[in-house]
């Protein structure tokens, strides 16, 4: 694996403060997702590892102020996140480090800014505020304003100039995958702390309440929601299946990897049944690890 002084060089930045902001980035990243930056350092073309570092990095601030505190500190913290950010885009420069580095990410990289805003304005419309979805059409406006948005800040530094209307419709798949598996994953976890994410509509449809779930209640229409939920997430999957004819071929092993574990954390969903809802279904240990051992072996060396 390359150091990391070798990946900013790579990635053509040199300036001393520069490259400190984007170390910055890189070390909150590995603290706050381990796992997301071992795929990227081991994984990505190290001429986008800072790029991408840098987007993680800012993608997770605002995930954290959007779900931090009470409902007053959150939409304040975003009214001020929001106003930093733009002046950040705006003048390259920022008290903060990983602004700054996230600032210079988007404009070496050619990211719309619009893809930013509407990221920020779904942190305060839907994830700030959010209270469950009545139904499907709820879920999918979530991912539109939220949901997308947050990964192409973040994926979408992998294309000098931004996502094309193909490659982003691409991400747009797989985040409805990726979101469907993690609320999955999550139950037992977002029950807990007062989140339903399951549309209230397919609850009533299979007979189950709020309380089942919160109860664990292990019951045969428990386990058909459950079961169904698990086939939407799958059916969502094999619709994402092109994503990697669309990433960058220097990010395809990452993408391929990502694809691999929501496979794998689905099944230990549907494994699981009504246990899903007394812990949350993690990755373990050793799949990740296989996982990231594989798809080393197969990265192209010459991948960019």
């Amino acid at each position: 694996m390359p150091s990391w002084r070798s990946t900013l060089t790579a990635a053509g930045i040199t300036g001393p403060r520069l490259r400190a902001d984007y170390t910055y980035a890189a070390r909150r990243v590995l603290r706050r997702e381990p796992a997301p930056y071992l795929a990227l350092r081991l994984l990505a073309a190290p001429p986008l590892v800072p790029w991408l570092a840098a987007g993680l990095a800012f993608m997770n601030r605002v995930d954290d102020v959007a779900e931090t505190g009470s409902a007053d500190r959150r939409a304040a913290g975003l009214k001020e996140l929001g106003a930093e950010v733009r002046r950040a885009l705006e003048t390259g420069d920022s008290p903060d480090p990983l602004l700054r580095a996230y600032a210079h990410a988007v404009d070496s990289r050619g990211l719309p800014t619009d893809w930013v805003f509407r990221f920020l304005d779904g942190a305060a419309t839907e994830e700030a505020v959010f209270d469950g979805f009545a139904a499907e059409e709820e879920f999918q406006a979530y991912l539109d304003a939220y949901a997308w948005p947050g990964v192409l800040v973040f994926t979408g530094l992998q294309y000098q100039g931004g996502p094309d209307p193909e490659q982003a419709a691409g991400w747009r798949r797989f985040v409805d995958a990726a979101q469907r598996v993690d609320f999955l994953a999550d139950l037992a976890g977002d029950l807990a702390a007062g989140r339903l994410c399951i549309p209230r509509a397919r609850l009533a449809e299979h007979s189950v309440t709020r309380a089942d779930l919160e109860r664990a209640r292990d019951t045969q229409a428990v386990r058909e929601l459950l079961a169904a939920e698990c086939g939407r997430a799958r059916t969502a999957l094999a619709a994402a299946d092109g994503i990697l004819d669309l990433t960058a071929p220097g990010l395809r092993a990452v993408a391929a990897t990502m694809t691999e574990l929501m496979e794998h954390q689905l099944t230990a969903v549907e494994r699981a049944g009504a246990g899903a809802l007394r812990k949350d279904v993690g990755y373990g240990f050793t799949a990740p690890l296989r996982t990231l051992v594989r798809a080393r072996a197969r990265r192209p060396r010459t991948a960019t």
